[in-house]
C-alpha cells in the first residue's frame, strides 16, 4: 500500500514539474505574442496617420485644381452666353 501510495506521488509530483516547465514558456509566447501586437498597432497607426496626410493633401489639391477648372468654365460659358446674345441682338436689328 506504501508503495503504490509514493508511487502516486511520485507521479503527482512528475505531472506538477512537467506542467510548471511548461506554464513558463507559454506566458513568454504570450508576452511576445502581446508585444508583436503591441507593435503592428504602432505600425498600423503610423501608416494610417500617414496615408491620411497624403489624401487630405491629394483632396486639398484636387479641390483647388477642380476650382480653377470651374471658373475657366464658366468664364467660358459666360463668354459664349454674351456672344450668343449679341449675334441675337445684331440679327433683330437687322430685320
Amino acid at each position: 500500500m506504501e508503495k503504490r501510495l509514493y508511487s502516486a506521488a511520485v507521479i503527482l509530483l512528475f505531472g506538477i514539474g512537467v506542467s510548471a516547465q511548461k506554464t513558463e514558456p507559454v506566458k513568454q509566447e504570450v508576452k511576445k505574442d502581446a508585444k508583436k501586437v503591441g507593435t503592428a498597432v504602432k505600425d498600423g497607426a503610423e501608416w494610417t496617420g500617414k496615408t491620411a496626410e497624403k489624401g487630405y493633401d491629394a483632396t486639398k489639391k484636387g479641390v483647388k485644381n477642380a476650382a480653377k477648372w470651374t471658373k475657366k468654365t464658366a468664364k467660358k460659358g459666360t463668354n459664349a452666353v454674351d456672344k450668343t446674345y449679341q449675334d441675337a441682338k445684331a440679327d433683330i436689328k437687322k430685320d
